[in-house]
């Protein structure tokens, strides 16, 4: 079922200063990215970061992806 990027990460000025968290957690997004890019796997991610689900990672990633295909098409 497709969900908005608000379904899964929000922003707060009251959290982190507003940086795109997880919601429901303290987590960025830009965390996942940079595990990705610093060649460790999603499972790395999730150990590390345990208030994040798996649903909720792979849903984020689709969702950047669709918007750099999006801006690239």
């Amino acid at each position: 079922m497709p969900s908005s990027a608000n379904d899964i990460i929000t922003r707060d000025p009251g959290v982190l200063g507003g940086t795109p968290v997880f919601r429901g957690t303290r987590v960025p997004f830009q965390a996942l990215l940079d595990y990705l890019e610093g060649g460790q796997t999603l499972d790395d991610f999730l150990d590390d970061f345990p208030t994040v689900t798996r649903e909720a990672a792979v849903r984020a990633l689709e969702h950047a992806k669709s918007l750099v295909v999006s801006r690239i098409s």
